[in-house]
């Protein structure tokens, strides 16, 4: 247990160091999040003529959550897999005693650690700004929501690996990534709370994973009423789904593998 412990604190402190080499880019990745404090702008101004069931505030406050999950969960790693099979990147990885993946795994872990200070620094701003919004959440709300996020970024992460496994016969994985992406933007919450889209369509959804990778979350620390146990049971069998489906195209994939593309 011990050796686990030092070869995943090696991994951290090693790709942490590298993305802090990119610290100003780290800046430009924050913001290219912000898409929910743009939104959150739209929904208080349409709220204060409209009749939606939630206040100005509450807006404020599901779209600042919205931020934060967002900053959490971002991944990445169907466009870094495609580039090392494409590449042939993948058989030096191949040949270490670990799953390329903790590679992948590592780096996301990493990066989140290099990018908060500035998502701290953004959110203490929004308070400046938008005195009327600030709140403090139960201890209960925040460990319900930490334990949410975590989730929420070993789903997207999966999901997202599990897309990437198609580099191994084609060269354009991440089209399949870009069309999941415009129902994960309409369909997560991330666009608007899941509360206000029609009963019908939000039954339908709620089948699916996009719920559970922002609305959820967001729902949880903000109190917007959530069916709890469903949704940490819905993260679990959708990991769980997508994880045996990425084992199955790893072990075929492989088998394609020809060292330079598929």
């Amino acid at each position: 247990m011990n050796h686990f412990f030092r070869k995943a604190l090696t991994f951290l402190s090693v790709y942490y160091a590298y993305m802090v080499e990119y610290r100003a880019e780290l800046i430009l990745w924050v913001l290219s999040g912000s898409l929910p404090i743009i939104l959150m702008g739209v929904w208080i101004k349409a709220a204060q003529g409209g009749r939606f069931g939630l206040t100005s505030v509450d807006f404020a406050h599901y779209f600042l959550a919205v931020f934060i999950v967002r900053q959490f969960t971002v991944t990445w790693v169907v466009y870094e897999f495609e580039t090392e099979i494409v590449e042939g990147k993948l058989s030096p990885r191949l040949l270490q005693p670990l799953d390329p993946v903790w590679h992948h795994v590592a780096g996301h872990v990493a990066e989140r650690g290099a990018r908060m200070p500035f998502v701290l620094l953004l959110i203490v701003l929004f308070f400046i700004l938008y005195p009327q919004a600030f709140w403090l959440p139960s201890l209960g709300k925040c460990l319900l929501f930490a334990l949410a996020l975590v989730l929420g970024f070993a789903l997207r992460f999966i999901i997202q690996y599990t897309f990437a496994m198609l580099a191994f016969w084609t060269e354009r994985a991440t089209a399949l990534e870009n069309l999941w992406f415009l129902l994960y933007l309409f369909l997560s919450g991330l666009i608007a709370p899941l509360k206000l889209f029609p009963e019908p369509v939000r039954a339908v959804v709620l089948w699916t994973p996009f719920p559970y990778l922002i609305d959820f979350p967001a729902s949880l620390i903000v109190g917007l009423p959530v069916d709890v146990v469903r949704g940490f049971l819905a993260m679990v069998g959708w990991f769980l789904v997508f994880l045996v489906l990425n084992r199955w195209l790893w072990r075929r994939g492989l088998r394609q593998y020809s060292g330079m593309g598929a």
